[in-house]
């Protein structure tokens, strides 16, 4: 039905969502927000339960082979649905009375687009693009279009990470690693943030590439019972249990849902290689991170 190793750019984004909408009454499809450039972030969500659970994917631009990760499972899970079948052991009937999902395939929708395709020379948004990355090659962009790393922009460790921007040399917008002035300064961000407050997740994963590896920790906190799902995750996909380090450690999503939410939340660091990874990847990424997604709202 969609073709999942075409470059995960916003047409094709907003194609491949338009076509599951369409195809499965079931699927709600509405959206988070507004990007920074005007662009709506597609929100997809199955199930009527009170028990939350949100998938995320493309925080960074270079990274957006995630969103279409993502997109390959919402509609492997909405056959199984339509067919009646099972959720791991549990009838997807029963399943689906007792929780929701939410689907967030690309946070990062202009980032993901600058990345793939560069931005529009005729944008007013082209000359301070180029400004900010230093040259025309957008294929490493990891930031949303304001020059904002999101993955930073968390209320979790914001001031920390600030001193450490200190020590990068990193003091303005960049194509990665900027926080931004102040935390959910992102409309991305802050959507998101608001939307868990109002819809409290039960458990996040997040999507990231690449190094196969598993964060489940932040500031050395563990919410009850993450740490035994962090080591289910590892045994499904092969992927090693990490603790986050340096940047990595602070400001992120994960960071934001255990320390100011309570809840478990898990990076995974999908594939192996230099991103942005070829689109040609997923089928070996969505072998080892099928049964982990499929299985997540039973885990948590």
């Amino acid at each position: 039905m969609l073709d999942y190793t075409c470059e995960c750019d916003y047409k094709v984004l907003m194609e491949s969502v338009r076509k599951l909408a369409d195809k499965y009454d079931f699927l709600n499809f509405s959206y988070l927000t507004e990007s920074v450039m005007g662009r709506g972030i597609p929100l997809l969500r199955v199930g009527e339960g009170k028990k939350n659970y949100y998938y995320v994917g493309t925080h960074h631009g270079a990274e957006r082979i995630t969103g279409m990760i993502l997109l390959r499972f919402i509609y492997e899970l909405c056959e199984v649905i339509r067919r009646g079948g099972k959720i791991g052991d549990v009838d997807e009937r029963f399943f689906l009375k007792q929780r929701s999902l939410f689907f967030i395939p690309q946070l990062n929708v202009d980032g993901a687009d600058i990345s793939a395709n560069g931005p529009d020379k005729s944008s007013p948004w082209y000359s301070r693009l180029v400004g900010i990355n230093g040259s025309d090659d957008f294929s490493r962009w990891q930031a949303n279009a304001r020059g904002i790393d999101l993955n930073h922009n968390y209320d979790a460790g914001f001031e920390e990470y600030k001193e450490i921007e200190k020590e990068l040399g990193i003091t303005t917008f960049a194509s990665t690693r900027y926080s931004g002035e102040r935390p959910e300064s992102e409309p991305e961000t802050n959507a998101l943030c608001a939307y868990f407050r109002f819809f409290s997740p039960r458990a996040v994963i997040t999507l990231h590439t690449q190094g196969r590896e598993i964060y489940y920790t932040s500031g050395g906190r563990c919410p009850l019972g993450a740490e035994f799902t962090a080591k289910r995750i590892s045994c499904l996909t092969g992927y090693k249990l990490s603790k986050p380090s340096g940047a990595a450690a602070y400001g992120g999503l994960t960071d934001y849902c255990i320390q100011k939410l309570g809840i478990p939340s898990f990076t995974v660091e999908c594939g192996k290689g230099e991103n942005p990874l070829p689109p040609t990847d997923i089928y070996e990424m969505y072998a080892e991170l099928r049964r982990t997604l499929l299985l997540f709202p039973t885990m948590c």
